[in-house]
């Protein structure tokens, strides 16, 4: 990819990388891809300039020296800062990338990588970003309403804090009620990944889903179809 491919949707990134040179290749990188970026080395600085600034997308190491980058996006989701957020890390295990996605990312790249998915990847989920909120108006199933513009989800009349992706995942399945949604289908337009998944990540997701919503109603709405896949079921 050269510099002609810019990202015309992404404008200011955060990059919190404590490798000198790994951050300085990319921020040169996404410099020549029309960005504009601000680093830090340090978990607290970034926090700072998170919760100070507006940012399209952060860019996060996990193995930071003040403070581990789980913890750090946690702080942030915690705090209200809703910027997607990408992790880097050298752990490329199924269970480190789910705990990751539970604390609030939205992707994980695993290192090495090529620049080229970095940028691939920064793209995606800023895009999933801005048709969330370009997704104006609400929609209620039953005693379930979600509130796109605002960013908010309801069970009969209780605000259920959600993650980007578990928000993404239940703003899907409303949009397409009492229908069997496939692991395939699920995985394409809720993470935009090219391939399925491994079963165990869409599962937990719903889990942490369902457990969310049947705190506040005994009614199943997240029902599992064995051998196709999940359906949300309109309260009749």
């Amino acid at each position: 990819m050269n510099s002609n491919s810019t990202m015309n949707s992404v404008k200011r990134i955060l990059l919190i990388e404590d490798d000198n040179s790994l951050r300085t290749a990319i921020e040169a990188y996404l410099f020549k891809n029309g960005c504009e970026v601000d680093s830090t080395d340090q978990a607290y600085k970034g926090e700072a300039y998170a919760i100070k600034n507006d940012y399209d997308c952060i860019v996060l190491d996990l193995a930071l020296p003040d403070k581990n980058g789980l913890e750090l996006c946690k702080n942030l989701r915690d705090k209200g800062v809703q910027t997607p957020v990408l992790i880097l890390s050298a752990h490329s295990n199924t269970e480190t990338k789910i705990t990751g996605l539970n604390m609030g990312a939205d992707d994980y790249l695993s290192k090495p990588f090529d620049n080229r998915e970095l940028v691939a990847r920064i793209q995606a989920i800023v895009r999933r970003d801005h048709t969330n909120q370009n997704s104006t108006g609400k929609l209620s199933i039953g005693e379930l309403e979600i509130d796109f513009y605002n960013r908010e989800f309801f069970v009969n009349g209780n605000q259920i804090n959600l993650t980007n992706n578990e928000f993404r995942l239940i703003g899907y399945m409303m949009k397409n009620p009492d229908r069997v949604l496939e692991q395939e289908e699920l995985s394409s337009n809720v993470w935009e990944l090219p391939v399925k998944p491994q079963t165990n990540f869409i599962n937990v997701y719903i889990s942490y889903l369902r457990n969310k919503i049947q705190e506040h109603t005994r009614f199943e709405y997240i029902q599992t179809i064995r051998g196709k896949g999940f359906r949300l079921q309109s309260k009749s």
